[in-house]
């Protein structure tokens, strides 16, 4: 896969995670399991990414004794995932022109 097309679903991927209310790293992996498999790593670089690009939020509260990372999707994060509902509607038409052309090979 295409590792820009592979970042950009995994950057809404973990958007989606975080969606319904505040989240942490290891819920998160856990929530996305399902779906796919996603290292702590490779989290991490996705959740500073999009705190970069002011997709979300983030604050340390303790737990347990220790700190912790919670993370909260802004608006612009909403609005990345509406987006890519939108652009994924052009990504299946493409798709079914491609397997349209195999099928009549």
């Amino acid at each position: 896969m295409d590792i820009q097309l592979k970042r950009g679903l995994l950057d809404v991927s973990v958007l989606a995670a975080i969606k319904d209310g505040e989240s942490y790293g290891y819920k998160i992996i856990k929530d996305m399991k399902p779906y796919l498999e996603l290292s702590e790593s490779t989290l991490y670089t996705i959740l500073k990414r999009l705190e970069t690009a002011g997709m979300l939020t983030v604050r340390t509260a303790e737990h347990d004794g220790r700190l912790r990372k919670y993370y909260h999707i802004t608006d612009s994060g909403l609005r990345r995932i509406e987006e890519f509902k939108e652009d994924w509607k052009e990504i299946v038409s493409i798709y079914r022109f491609v397997v349209k052309e195999e099928e009549n090979e």
